[in-house]
């Protein structure tokens, strides 16, 4: 009887085989619930991070006083019994129709370059014991990760974004995220899923993260507000313009000036975009350091076509210039691009500008542009990147999510303060992954293909690539 109907076999075992990939690939949502125990455990600064460090960590409503406790690390555990106890700033949040806490301390008064042990709860239930170093209080290398979008399938397919990273630069001083952390901006599972893919990575390295547009939600007046999660969850700087405390901020660090800005408040409004612009200029023109770093979520260029922030763009793109902005790391366009904004056929090798990159973590992914302003670009790749810098040298590395090199290049810069780039193309093994996925290709209408492969044919042409 098989040998007489092959084809009913074969049409069986291939439905079997399409629901079987269905369901490897179905996510259902898990459930976070708070307890009495501390989870959500991560690291920030509210200060100067050669002499403190912040923490923040969350339980349920029954533990209404938080605390902490620290001491310099040391192999021995007999330190226990004579860690310093911190109280914390416990904040009441309801969310999802549910009251939780959460407990913030920032940790003063620490040693330079000094290695900590720590431990959160509430005298009775305790978190482990997690260990973080201080910065240095002179002009010493910081080497630091950054990711894009996160946003979706976090706990599935993102976790493989930060662990990699991890396992690439376990002695990262700080992480950055350049918005989209989640997809809906109060949905709790969400934010669980985040924190569980960076786990116990967070509570050791310090986050410093900029919300994007997925981080905003409509309240009951239709006014647009940060993820009601943002501010109780997260330990960042307050020095922000008026408005955007915790999402728009700076931070010293070892000869270098970080600078977050929040980009979806200045496309929301233009009185917004005018202030968080007049502080980035007064925070530029007092800036001793000698490297200066920003990060925000839309890009001033952008790596998707018809996507382009020209208001953003107007407004911030002549600042970065006259203040010698080094380098912009973004997300929002779920693809790769990096290159800086010069003419086409002239030589990028000394930028009058900083260099712009377009970054993605997380698995949602968009068709690339292939626009002038980039010099390497990848489509439908998870990436994480590798910064290092020191007081002559910005290095740079971009990796798959698979641990390969992808992209890389160095800033060298001279005693003037004038940056020379190097390309570095002769250390990667991968070539550009520039091809449309196959969802588009089956999507696509046929005007959009050829205007598509005609960018495709042009950016090839400008690299000199066959």
């Amino acid at each position: 009887m098989r040998a007489a109907f092959p084809g009913f076999f074969l049409t069986l075992t291939s439905l079997l085989l399409v629901i079987n990939s269905a369901s490897l690939f179905a996510q259902s949502s898990k459930i976070y619930p708070p307890s009495p125990f501390p989870d959500r455990v991560i690291l920030g600064y509210k200060g100067a991070p050669a002499t403190s460090q912040a923490v923040n960590w969350r339980t349920d409503s029954t533990v209404t006083k938080g605390i902490a406790a620290i001491h310099e690390a040391d192999p021995s555990p007999d330190f226990v019994p004579n860690a310093k106890i911190v109280n914390a700033l416990t904040q009441a949040v309801k969310l999802d129709g549910k009251l939780v806490h959460y407990h913030e301390v920032n940790f003063t008064d620490l040693k330079p370059s000094t290695q900590y042990v720590y431990r959160v709860g509430n005298g009775e239930n305790w978190s482990e014991w997690f260990h973080f170093t201080t910065a240095s209080d002179k002009n010493e290398p910081v080497s630091f990760l950054y990711f894009g979008d996160a946003q979706t399938e976090i706990r599935s397919l993102w976790s493989r974004a930060i662990r990699g990273a991890y396992a690439t630069l376990p002695k990262a001083d700080f992480m950055i995220h350049a918005g989209d952390l989640i997809n809906r901006s109060n949905a709790d599972h969400e934010w669980g899923e985040w924190f569980e893919a960076g786990g116990w990575i967070n509570g050791m390295i310090p986050n410093l993260s900029t919300p994007g547009n997925h981080e905003y939600f409509k309240d009951t007046d239709n006014d647009l507000k940060v993820s009601q999660h943002w501010r109780p969850q997260f330990a960042l700087p307050e020095n922000g313009p008026d408005g955007m405390i915790e999402t728009a901020y700076y931070i010293d660090y070892q000869n270098n000036r970080f600078i977050f800005l929040n980009s979806e408040e200045a496309d929301n409004s233009i009185g917004a975009m005018n202030r968080q612009a007049d502080w980035f200029e007064e925070v530029v023109k007092t800036n001793p350091n000698r490297w200066t770093v920003v990060v925000h979520h839309h890009p001033v260029y952008s790596t998707k076509q018809g996507r382009s922030n020209d208001r953003w763009r107007r407004k911030m793109e002549p600042l970065y210039k006259k203040y010698n902005v080094d380098i912009v790391l973004q997300g929002h366009d779920h693809s790769y691009g990096r290159g800086l904004n010069m003419p086409t056929g002239e030589s990028r090798q000394t930028p009058d500008g900083p260099i712009y990159v377009v970054s993605v973590s997380g698995p949602k992914m968009y068709d690339i542009g292939l626009q002038d302003w980039m010099d390497r670009a990848a489509s439908n790749t998870q990436l994480y990147q590798v910064i290092t810098i020191d007081s002559s040298k910005l290095a740079f590395k971009a990796f798959t999510v698979s641990g390969d090199l992808y992209d890389s290049f160095e800033l060298n810069k001279d005693d003037k303060g004038k940056n020379t780039l190097v390309e570095l193309e002769g250390t990667l093994q991968m070539k550009e992954r520039l091809e449309l996925p196959d969802r588009y290709l089956k999507t696509f209408k046929e005007a959009d293909l050829k205007h598509y492969n005609e960018r495709f044919q042009e950016y090839k042409k400008r690299k000199g690539l066959k």
